[in-house]
């Protein structure tokens, strides 16, 4: 019988997790789809009983869902349960678990690759669903100094009360405060295809800054290719976008796919 998976979000057209996942799928011979599910927040229980019932085996979820997904499933576990934010849902059991795949595909794409990460000084721009696993990835390798900055305030008291040691950054002071820091992770939508971007050039950042975009459509965002021209060292989110597809695989099949060079010249193809 053909399993099938999907991700759930809106705006959801843009995702390239079906074209991951099928490259995956036709490599190990899985019979089994993935589609895109556009979702309203009153149809977030009617999915998760489709994955009780077995009509869905896994899904991932995206925004404006991480958290609003938690009050449907039975038990979130690990990063997911560190994080407050869930973007991989399974059954095991008979119950409806959901776990977090980001703060490993953020940790295995780029942080791996940070020398002496506990003397860095990091920013995480923004305070939306991906920011809480952006924050854990960094504490996990060992980052001592982290700060978070928001066009909304509240939200950054909001992921405070969950990460105490976080200092807040006004966004009014943010221009003129970046050439602090060593880590810059732009965890915004700002800069997506079609949408709104920053109202500043980084002109100002250090020379050894490392700028990380969550962004992976376009490839290079407005910021990457400034800081790129630049000299400095930037990564896009499509290694983070790969490697936390590669973790939802795993927990859904208990086959842990390579990440082959097939896959990266699809993806980048799709982008182009």
């Amino acid at each position: 019988m053909k399993k099938k998976f999907g991700i759930i979000g809106k705006p959801i057209k843009h995702s390239l997790s079906p074209i991951l996942h099928k490259y995956w799928f036709d490599k190990y011979g899985l019979d089994a789809t993935y589609s895109v599910i556009e979702a309203e927040e009153s149809n977030l229980k009617d999915i998760i009983k489709k994955i009780r019932d077995s009509e869905l085996i896994g899904i991932n979820v995206t925004l404006p869902f991480k958290q609003k997904i938690i009050n449907q499933i039975d038990k979130i576990v690990n990063d997911a349960e560190s994080t407050g934010s869930v973007n991989t849902i399974f059954l095991d059991n008979g119950k409806v678990i959901g776990e977090n795949t980001d703060v490993f595909g953020l940790q295995a794409a780029y942080l791996k690759e940070i020398d002496n990460c506990k003397n860095k000084n990091a920013l995480v721009i923004g305070a939306g669903g991906v920011s809480p696993s952006v924050i854990l990835s960094l504490q996990k390798s060992g980052v001592k100094q982290i700060s978070i900055t928001n066009r909304t305030n509240e939200k950054c008291i909001f992921i405070k009360k969950r990460f105490a040691y976080l200092n807040i950054l006004p966004w009014e002071e943010l221009e003129n405060e970046i050439k602090n820091y060593d880590i810059i992770i732009n965890a915004t939508s700002l800069g997506l295809k079609n949408g709104d971007d920053f109202n500043f050039n980084f002109l100002s950042t250090k020379q050894n800054v490392i700028y990380i975009d969550t962004i992976y459509n376009p490839l290079e965002t407005k910021t990457y290719k400034f800081l790129k021209e630049e000299g400095k060292k930037v990564f896009n989110g499509l290694d983070m976008f790969i490697y936390q597809g590669q973790k939802s695989f795993y927990l859904w099949n208990k086959i842990n796919p390579e990440i082959d060079n097939g896959i990266i010249e699809l993806l980048n193809s799709k982008l182009k």
